[in-house]
């Protein structure tokens, strides 16, 4: 042991002391500031940067457009490498769980919300998404103290459609490219209501097993509480029948032995009077 703080020895490369804990505090705030979450902290940043290139000059200008669809690819970009990051090093945080879907809304809402006020996107696509992503993002916290809900490959489909489908919104694209992200649009909205379905499912069948594992766990607890408390209770009663076998056993042997030493006195007696009578 050198006696060098760990922050003064090199940071997380420092080893920690055989036989001791780091501080909870100290691991938490090590890892807040990891790749993954700078990644997430990027994209919370770009929202606002992309809502005023996407409205500047109008909302209308070719190149300031331009400008905003390349900082929404770069937060679509980065939401896939952040979780992946996470998962793959290890570096999975509270702060992640929570901000990361939130970036991933905020940027997506935003650009669906700019594009609807400019009358390139119907509003009620947007409301359709935005009622998904926002209620399957509440259902993830209401089933979080059971399970988690696992992203599955529609739901990875439903990203990548919307992604592609408003990013080509947000270009100023014209002629066949311009049918072209209507349709793309049109399959990232069905798969949108579709996976929104299935999470719904996953959500109740997982709390419903969260709950009867609960009960169950309960019930066990219960169970073994009441089979602790009646032998605790079975061992009081047997000591005290044991104390009440010995007490009259020795009261039986103390009325014996007054009855036994009783014969001889009265035989004493008896012999007295009949010689009298004698007499």
């Amino acid at each position: 042991m050198t006696g060098v703080p760990a922050s003064a020895a090199g940071g997380s490369g420092a080893k920690p002391v055989r036989g001791g804990k780091l501080g909870s505090a100290a691991v938490n705030q090590a890892s807040l500031w990891n790749i993954a979450n700078l990644l997430t902290m990027l994209r919370l940043v770009l929202v606002p940067g992309f809502v005023m290139l996407l409205l500047h000059n109008g909302g209308y200008d070719p190149v300031w457009r331009s400008f905003a669809w390349a900082a929404f690819a770069v937060a679509m970009i980065t939401d896939l490498f952040d979780g992946h990051l996470a998962r793959t090093y290890n570096l999975v945080t509270d702060f992640g769980k929570i901000a990361d879907p939130i970036a991933d809304k905020a940027i997506m809402g935003a650009a669906l919300i700019c594009l609807s006020y400019l009358g390139d996107l119907p509003w009620w696509v947007t409301g359709v998404i935005l009622f998904r992503e926002i209620g399957i993002t509440l259902m993830r916290f209401w089933v979080i103290r059971h399970a988690v809900i696992p992203a599955s490959r529609g739901g990875k489909m439903k990203t990548l459609a919307q992604g592609t489908a408003v990013g080509m919104y947000v270009l100023a694209l014209t002629g066949p490219l311009a049918t072209l992200r209507f349709w793309v649009m049109a399959v990232a909205v069905v798969l949108t209501v579709v996976t929104g379905l299935d999470y719904v499912r996953q959500a109740v069948v997982l709390r419903r097993k969260g709950l009867a594992a609960e009960k169950a766990a309960g019930a066990k607890a219960a169970s073994g509480a009441a089979g602790a408390t009646a032998g605790s209770t079975g061992t009081v009663g047997s000591g005290a029948s044991e104390g009440a076998a010995g007490s009259g056993g020795a009261g039986a042997s103390e009325v014996s032995g007054a009855t036994e030493g009783a014969d001889p006195v009265s035989g004493a007696t008896g012999g007295r009077g009949s010689a009298e009578a004698e007499r």
